[in-house]
């Protein structure tokens, strides 16, 4: 007698028949692609094996956009799908079998075979379907169900459920209506928050362990800088990344050849060549890129065989299998801030004698290029940009917000083009970041252009003068070591601006009278908006100073009688904890609704009514003061107002304190009861 599980599938694939949509059955071959994916992805109990969907099906619309169905059947009560307590589909289960959850239930099972289809790369997008059904009626299934999801690289491979699903949607006539519905399904932006710090998480924990590698091994350790790592790391990406009419550099194209001429390390240097010029960098920007990476590269004890095998195509390995998925996800991560802040976790960056080289988090960035109302007309700039951090913050902004309100596909294109090309400018002094900031804005899709290496101090006067930049958004973080904790770079930038506003994360007693006149000149041109005081430790024990971030509205003098926000934001819901070892997990968790908080620091500071009520001025923790004109109390603490005034429960604690003092000095014998 067949099972319920035969039997379910054997319903829906009559169903299919009847809509006459063409199905496959387990070891069908569609095409040689999905055969290959299917193949070589490991099997659902987690080792090798193939993998074989109950059904398959390849759907086609009117414009010949192919997408592969995995449909999985099972036939029991409660099995057509296992959610997390986050409600994500489970691909992995506590307990003796972590692969259980995949053999067990239709939905999860579908989802395994689909992610293996996105990883093999011929396809981009997939739909899963789990089929179920447990009770039978004179040999047919009496209480069928499914559920249909769709997973797609745009969305980051995140299953998004097609609401109220059916096979009849996949009929010819209905097919393009399909389409069009799940070219819907599209993140929400908490969503989208959510994948990308599980992807930043999983980047970070790779970085750290492939330079836990160097770093234990005494012969690579030795021989690489921190500026040699940091090449390394980006020589390794660069190679590997996919580039147009280039066949991705797979590890078995490594020999390991020991040859001064064709070895592993000039395999490096000619693919990051063809990276560079596919990606159309200039030809100067190439030339420095080269500079750094070529003495690495050539060093013969990363490129000779060491038991037949190379530290380059040993390490690459690595990056290939654990990073370059990441980076190839469509979703905006600043990795080389990433490697930098790696590398940071060991020793001082090379030439950082003071310790201002830090990574300024992507949330921080991100909050700080929205209460600057970045949008798609914004020019950006920062002057001290680092890994060019703030610009891929700002440079997601204003794409997001042309794609929001553009409709036209023509007008769309030019005007993200432009974005990336002529609307954003950093400035960073040391090469050594330089190239990392170069590399974070060509995998944006270059937003290189306008990427200067020198001293802002001459650079961005030059650069203005020779160029048309309205410069109306400026974001920084400026060294805490230059004149007025930095606030020098905050003057210059912002007499050079005529709308606006700015935002900048720096030690916070730059504002209490210790900016020097910086900060009253300031004053004397622009408005301070907002006052911003920062979790004290927020760069996780790479900078130990007191931060805040101070807004600034461009070319209006600051007033005496103009209201200024002051925000604690030192709870903003996230736990640091800072953790060297790759072994251990990153050190950034969302404890207290972190998103939800940052959301209404951006709406307090865009006087935007906030959906949430964590900082008010009832508790305390949103002050609206007047400042003077002195550029000396621009602190949250200074403005703080303390109340004095006793409490019942003040009084009630006094009299409990005395009570069990004296019985304390009563038992002990030091007083007596009538005393």
């Amino acid at each position: 007698m067949a099972s319920a599980e035969e039997k379910v599938e054997e319903f829906y694939k009559a169903q299919l028949d009847e809509l006459n949509i063409r199905h496959y059955g387990k070891t069908e071959e569609i095409n040689s692609s999905i055969t290959k994916a299917l193949k070589e992805a490991d099997s659902k109990s987690g080792g090798s094996g193939n993998n074989y969907p109950d059904i398959q099906l390849l759907l086609q619309n009117s414009t010949r956009r192919d997408i592969p169905v995995m449909i999985e059947a099972k036939g029991t009560k409660n099995k057509l799908e296992k959610l997390s307590k986050d409600g994500d589909i489970e691909l992995i289960s506590k307990g003796k079998n972590p692969h259980s959850v995949v053999q067990q239930y239709a939905v999860n099972g579908a989802l395994h075979y689909g992610l293996a289809i996105l990883d093999e790369g011929t396809y981009s997008e997939v739909i899963v379907i789990g089929i179920n059904g447990w009770e039978l009626k004179d040999g047919w299934v009496s209480n069928p169900e499914l559920k249909a999801y769709y997973i797609s690289k745009k969305n980051g491979k995140v299953p998004k459920e097609i609401p109220d699903f059916d096979f009849s949607q996949m009929k010819s006539e209905n097919i393009d209506s399909l389409y069009n519905m799940i070219d819907r399904l599209l993140l929400t932006d908490k969503e989208l928050e959510s994948l990308k710090r599980d992807k930043e998480e999983l980047l970070e924990q790779s970085i750290k362990s492939i330079h836990q590698r160097i770093y234990d091994d005494s012969a690579i350790k030795n021989l690489l800088s921190t500026n040699d790592k940091l090449y390394f790391f980006c020589g390794l990406i660069m190679a590997g990344l996919t580039t147009e009419g280039v066949k991705p550099l797979e590890v078995t194209d490594f020999y390991s050849n020991d040859d001064e001429i064709d070895n592993d390390g000039k395999k490096i240097l000619n693919r990051t060549n063809s990276f560079l010029q596919k990606k159309k960098c200039p030809s100067d920007k190439i030339e420095m890129v080269n500079n750094y990476l070529k003495p690495v590269f050539e060093k013969r004890d990363l490129w000779k065989p060491v038991n037949g095998e190379s530290v380059i195509k040993a390490v690459y390995k690595q990056v290939k299998e654990e990073i370059l998925p990441l980076l190839e996800s469509n979703i905006h991560l600043d990795f080389t801030g990433k490697i930098l802040n790696s590398l940071n976790d060991w020793v001082l960056i090379d030439n950082d004698k003071k310790n201002d080289v830090v990574l300024t988090p992507r949330f921080v960035t991100n909050l700080m290029a929205r209460i600057a109302r970045t949008n798609k007309d914004s020019f950006v700039w920062d002057t001290c940009m680092g890994s060019s951090g703030f610009l891929v913050s700002a440079m997601e902004l204003m794409i997001d917000d042309a794609k929001s309100t553009i409709k036209d596909n023509t007008v769309l294109d030019n005007k993200i083009k432009n974005i990336k090309q002529n609307q954003l400018l950093g400035i960073e002094i040391l090469g050594n970041i330089y190239i990392l900031a170069v590399l974070n804005m060509i995998l944006m899709g270059d937003g290189s252009s306008q990427i200067i290496c020198g001293d802002s101090h001459k650079e961005a006067p030059d650069f203005m003068k020779s160029h048309n930049f309205p410069a109306n958004v400026f974001l920084l973080n400026p060294p805490y070591s230059a004149p007025g904790k930095g606030l020098n770079f905050v003057d210059e930038a912002l007499s050079k601006m005529e709308t606006g506003y700015g935002a900048v994360l720096i030690q916070e007693n730059a504002g209490s009278g210790q900016g020097e006149a910086y900060a009253q000149h300031i004053l004397k041109e622009n408005t301070l908006l907002a006052s911003i005081h920062m979790p004290a430790d927020l760069f996780n024990g790479k900078s130990s100073v007191q931060t805040a971030i101070y807004l600034f509205k461009v070319n209006r003098a600051h007033e005496v009688d103009d209201m200024v926000t002051f925000i604690d934001f030192s709870n903003d819901g996230y736990a640091r904890q800072n953790r060297k070892k790759s072994t251990q997990k990153v050190n950034l968790r969302n404890v207290d609704h972190a998103l939800e908080r940052y959301d209404e620091i951006v709406a307090i500071c865009l006087g935007k009514k906030p959906k949430t009520d964590y900082y008010t001025e009832v508790n305390g923790l949103v002050i609206k003061d007047t400042i003077t004109i002195n550029g000396d109390d621009w602190t949250y603490n200074q403005h703080k107002k303390i109340d004095t005034t006793p409490t019942e429960e003040d009084f009630k604690k006094t009299v409990a304190d005395y009570l069990a003092w004296k019985v304390s000095a009563i038992l002990k014998g030091e007083v007596q009861w009538d005393e």
